[in-house]
C-alpha cells in the first residue's frame, strides 16, 4: 500500500516546475510543493508516535510544523525544485521501511490512545497516513489541471 500511493503521488507529481509546485489557486490555498512537504511531515510524526511513542520535540516542530498545519504557516513553504521534495519524502520513508522491518507483524495490531483519548492501533494510524497522502493526492492533481498556461 505504501509503495502503490507513493507510486500514484510521484506520477502526480513529475515534470513540475518551481512555479508549477509554488501555484496557489487563491490567497487561502495550498501548493503543490506544501501538500508534498505536508506528506513527508504526517510521514515523520507518525514515525514519533508509533516508533517512538511519543509527540514532536519543539526542534521537530521547528523543522516539520508548517508542513503539518499547511494553512498560514504551509504557504510560506515556497521556492524549492521539486527534488527538494522527492528527497524529504524519500528520507522520511526509508526510515519508516527500516522501522517497519524491525517489529513484528503483531505490532501492528498494538493498540493506544489516539485521535480524541479513542483507542486505535498501529494499522489504523499508518492507514491515516496513507490516507492522508492519497486525499493530498487528490488536490495536487485537481491543483495541476488549473495551473494556468502562463505557469506551466
Amino acid at each position: 500500500m505504501m509503495n502503490y500511493v507513493r507510486h500514484t503521488t510521484l506520477e502526480s507529481v513529475q515534470g513540475c516546475t518551481v512555479d508549477e509546485l509554488d501555484y496557489r489557486m487563491d490567497a487561502t490555498s495550498n501548493s503543490i510543493g506544501s501538500l508534498l512537504l505536508h506528506a513527508a511531515a504526517v510521514e515523520y510524526a507518525y514515525q514519533r508516535e508509533t516508533f517512538d511513542n511519543r509527540e514532536l520535540t519543539e526542534e521537530e516542530l521547528e523543522l516539520w510544523g508548517a508542513a503539518l498545519d499547511l494553512g498560514e504557516r504551509g504557504r510560506h513553504i515556497h521556492g524549492n525544485p521539486l527534488t527538494y521534495y522527492l528527497e524529504a519524502m524519500q528520507e522520511v520513508r526509508e526510515n519508516t521501511i527500516r522501522q517497519l522491518q524491525l517489529r513484528e507483524d503483531e505490532w501492528l495490531e498494538q493498540t493506544t490512545s489516539f485521535w480524541y483519548n479513542k483507542p486505535a492501533n498501529h494499522y489504523f494510524k499508518w492507514f491515516h497516513v496513507f490516507e492522508d497522502e492519497i486525499n493530498h493526492r487528490g488536490q495536487i492533481r485537481w491543483i495541476r489541471k488549473r495551473i494556468p498556461i502562463s505557469q506551466t
